[in-house]
Formats: structure tokens, C-alpha cells, sequence
């Protein structure tokens, strides 16, 4: 009988032992077999994508630009933005470091005019004989169109527009939905409370579909995530980009409820991001640029883990390269993750346990295996 009691209490601590072992695997732990953070139970990650072909590139193609004259007129901002605007200045000045090209012109909007301030600066730099010239922004598709069918022989292209079909006018438009899907997968990860925020500059479809990317991407990775999201600016108020003031308070707002880990598209706005995020000890996740290395935020690098990178440099380059071959047919339509048009930082070494994470989640939206929506709930 004693020996039958030993055998029934052995057989109970091991079922016991066991399930606490399938407990933590289904709370615990994440597809890579890392701890979750918080709360959080982590769905299981894509496959990991196939090695990639070790053959080697031909030699660069040599394209000379020493005779043009390229204008590059910036969104609100301009050049020190720490992202967006800063993202086109360095394809510009990788156009003059390679391609040769000398002579140049840069301006910027500011804030509050009014659409013909754009359109005359745009008038102005094409009367000056610039070609091409390059608009940094959505909120230069009215006047685009305008002086483009004005300056016929002028080619112009647009940043995040599709260029309304005028034959000299080449849009220049992103992923960046796919991008903030992984931002949210970072988010989700990286996280300690289960719970992130988005920070949008102005409420327009270009600023949610980062929302509805990030959002997804988010939730993907960690279903019962919760998300606090927050707009600066409603549509047509464009000061959402360029106040660091808002931003900080927004960013407040959205810790105060809960969030540790913060993504912002918000432009300039972003500068007050980091510092709130900074001031409550949680997490960042930038945009655009990788903006960890930005000199602008230098003074709060240490919380950003990561930013969502829209290559609007890669863009502004290949335009550029483009025309001075007088070849615009290798351009993609759409720069998404497929040709690195978007993707994510790694600068700090902050999300170096869950690359290989990522890079399965971004292999399974190239291949098609996951749909990222693009527009928002909100």
C-alpha cells in the first residue's frame, strides 16, 4: 500500500512539473523560444526565409550627371527634420558624391502658407532652368501639376504622390504600411507591458496607413496587444510635423495610459517624441531616417531601438540616376520591401535578438503569405 502511495504522489509532481512546463511554453515564450515580454503571448512567427544567393554583383554602372541642374524643393521642415526632409537631403547628396552632379538648388516650405506659396516656388526653380526638379511631400501634388503643364520640357517628380498622370511628372510613392508592420512587430517584442503607441503628425491617409501597418504588425506578433494611438493635427493642418511641443505632450498622453514602447510619424513633431519618452525611461521607435544616428536627436539615442526606414533617399537617388541616363523604365512603382524601398533599422544593436524574427516576418509579406493593410481603423 506505501509503495502504491509513493507511485500515485511520483505520477502527480510529474503531470504537475509538465504542465507548468506547457504553461510557460504558451505564456512564455516566443517562436524563437524567447521569453515574452510582459503579459504578452507571442503567435507563433513565420518560417524563416530561405538563405539568401551568394552570387556576386556585376560591376556598378557608371552614370554621369556632371551637366545637370537638379532642384529639390522640401516639405515643411525642410533640411534638420531628423527624418522625412533629411531622408531626400542625403539621396540629393549621393547624386552629388557619385553621380557628380554640381550645381544645385534646395528650398522649403514652411508650415502655415498657403498652396500658390508652393506653386510659386515651384515657378521659380523651373524658370531658373533646374531639371529635374524633385517635391518633397504629398502637399505638393496640386501645385506639381500645375507648373508641370506650364514647363512641358521640365521634368519634375513628387515624393508620395502619384503624379496625376502628367507625362513629365513621375511619383515617387512607398510601402510604408509594410514598414510599420515590422515597427509594430519590434513594438510588440520589445515591450514589457504589452502595451505600445503610435503618435501620428496629421490625420491624413498617408500618416495611417504607418498607423494601419504598425498596428497590424503589432498584433500580429502579440494578438492580445494593446495600442494607444494619437494624432497631432486633423487634416489640413499641417503644423503636426513641425511641432516638437505637441508631440511631447501627445507622447505623455499615450505613456500616461500605458505604453512603453512608442512609434511616431510625425516629422519634426518626433524631436518631442523622444525627449517625453526619454523623460518617462521607455522606448522609441523612429521613422523614415534611421534616426538612432541622427545628430538632431542625439541627446535621446539611447531610447531609440529602432526606426521604420523610408528609403525616400534610395528614391531621390534612383530618380536622379534615372534621368541623367534619360531612362526612367528601371524605376519601381512602388518602393516596398520587396526592393528595400522600406524596412528597419538596426543601429545600437537594440533588436539584434529578434532579426531573425523580423526578416522571417518580411520574407512572409515579399512572398504574399501576409497582406498588410493599408488604411487605418481610426
Amino acid at each position: 500500500m506505501r509503495r502504491m502511495r509513493v507511485i500515485a504522489f511520483a505520477t502527480v509532481a510529474l503531470v504537475s512539473a509538465l504542465s507548468l512546463v506547457g504553461c510557460a511554453k504558451d505564456a512564455g515564450t516566443s517562436g524563437q523560444g524567447q521569453p515574452t515580454a510582459g503579459k504578452c503571448a507571442f503567435a507563433a512567427a513565420p518560417s524563416a526565409p530561405a538563405a539568401a544567393s551568394s552570387t556576386s554583383a556585376g560591376k556598378a554602372e557608371k552614370v554621369d550627371g556632371r551637366a545637370m541642374r537638379v532642384g529639390l524643393v522640401y516639405d515643411v521642415g525642410g533640411r534638420g527634420d531628423a527624418s522625412f526632409n533629411d531622408a531626400a537631403g542625403k539621396g540629393f547628396d549621393q547624386a552629388k558624391a557619385e553621380l557628380g552632379v554640381t550645381t544645385v538648388k534646395e528650398v522649403s516650405a514652411s508650415a502655415t502658407e498657403a498652396n500658390d506659396a508652393k506653386e510659386s516656388r515651384l515657378r521659380q526653380v523651373a524658370s531658373e532652368n533646374y531639371n529635374p526638379i524633385i517635391a518633397v511631400g504629398f502637399a505638393y501634388a496640386d501645385a506639381v501639376k500645375t507648373v508641370a503643364a506650364a514647363y512641358p520640357n521640365t521634368r519634375f517628380a513628387i515624393v508620395d504622390d502619384a503624379g496625376g498622370g502628367a507625362p513629365n511628372v513621375t511619383g515617387l510613392t512607398f510601402a510604408e504600411h509594410q514598414g510599420s508592420f515590422l515597427a509594430g512587430v519590434i513594438a510588440a517584442y520589445k515591450s514589457k507591458s504589452c502595451h505600445v503607441g503610435f503618435i501620428g503628425g496629421v490625420q491624413v491617409p498617408l500618416i495611417q496607413k504607418f498607423e494601419a501597418g504598425f498596428v497590424a504588425g503589432a498584433k500580429s506578433a502579440a494578438p492580445g496587444i494593446k495600442i494607444e494611438k494619437k494624432y497631432l493635427t486633423p487634416a489640413g493642418d499641417f503644423t503636426g510635423f513641425t511641432d516638437p511641443v505637441k508631440g511631447n505632450e501627445a507622447t505623455q498622453g499615450v505613456i500616461t495610459a500605458g505604453a512603453d514602447v512608442v512609434y511616431h510619424a510625425a516629422g519634426a513633431s518626433g524631436k518631442g517624441v523622444f525627449s517625453a519618452v526619454h523623460a518617462a525611461n521607455v522606448l522609441a521607435i523612429g521613422v523614415d531616417s534611421d534616426q538612432y544616428n541622427q545628430k538632431e536627436v542625439a541627446q535621446d539615442k539611447d531610447v531609440i531601438v529602432s526606426s521604420m526606414l523610408k528609403r525616400v533617399d534610395v528614391a531621390v537617388f534612383s530618380y536622379i540616376k534615372a534621368v541623367a541616363r534619360n531612362d526612367l523604365s528601371t524605376l519601381p512603382k512602388v518602393f516596398d520591401l520587396s526592393v528595400d524601398g522600406v524596412g528597419y533599422a538596426t543601429s545600437g544593436g537594440k533588436i539584434d535578438d529578434i532579426k531573425s524574427t523580423l526578416d522571417a516576418y518580411k520574407a512572409a509579406i515579399v512572398a504574399g503569405k501576409i497582406t498588410v493593410p493599408d488604411t487605418s481603423g481610426s
